[in-house]
């Protein structure tokens, strides 16, 4: 008899991506905490990066979100006053495979054609010293909204910042995974959002 695994395998690998994507959310979150406080503050997109990162069977696979935008006004040097509103091309999440892209879309996952666009709006940002900020907000995916929290490291390399960290989410909480993918023995519910923001034009902090 033929091993049914590596064609359930597959079957999973195609089609369990699409809830880690929205989790990139919370990062772009962290690209629009420190993307601008000044006019000429822009974000890098091709230094730029969303990694979503879940576990299937127990083994990790990873994807990119590819469109995202922000809004921003971030300064440094007062936090509390920042503002963040961000959107993501929910169609745009990708495995580097055309069949796993394609299932990413369809309405047990994304629902792209309903949802199209998955939004995260700040409601406070706070210092935490040492370059570290941590920001909280609303993430609206799928007809569904949470609040986040998740912490936010800014580096530099010359004179571009890069605001990176890593945001965990349950993908059941926004219907990702629907039916049999609902099972969370097959596919973990949490999914590891890791971004990495490159940005021009920040203050110093």
């Amino acid at each position: 008899m033929t091993n049914p695994l590596p064609t359930l395998a597959q079957q999973m690998v195609h089609r369990t991506f699409p809830f880690a994507a929205f989790a990139a959310l919370g990062l772009v979150a962290g690209l629009g905490l420190s993307s601008a406080a000044r006019a000429d503050q822009k974000l890098l997109p091709a230094q730029s990066d969303i990694v979503f990162v879940s576990k299937q069977m127990g083994v990790p696979v990873e994807g990119h979100f590819k469109k995202f935008d922000a809004q921003v006004a971030f300064d440094p040097a007062k936090p509390e006053a920042a503002k963040i509103s961000l959107s993501v091309d929910v169609a745009s999440g990708s495995m580097g495979d055309p069949l796993v892209d394609a299932e990413l879309a369809k309405p047990g996952w994304f629902g792209a054609a309903k949802y199209p666009q998955a939004t995260f709006q700040s409601t406070q940002v706070k210092a935490l010293g040492g370059g570290k900020f941590e920001v909280a907000g609303k993430l609206a995916l799928k007809g569904v909204t949470q609040a986040l929290k998740f912490p936010v490291t800014l580096s530099t390399n010359g004179t571009t910042t890069l605001a990176s960290g890593t945001v965990p989410i349950q993908r059941t909480t926004f219907h990702i995974g629907d039916g049999e993918w609902s099972d969370t023995s097959l596919v973990a519910d949490e999914v590891q959002i890791k971004f990495k923001f490159a940005l021009s034009g920040v203050g110093k902090f």
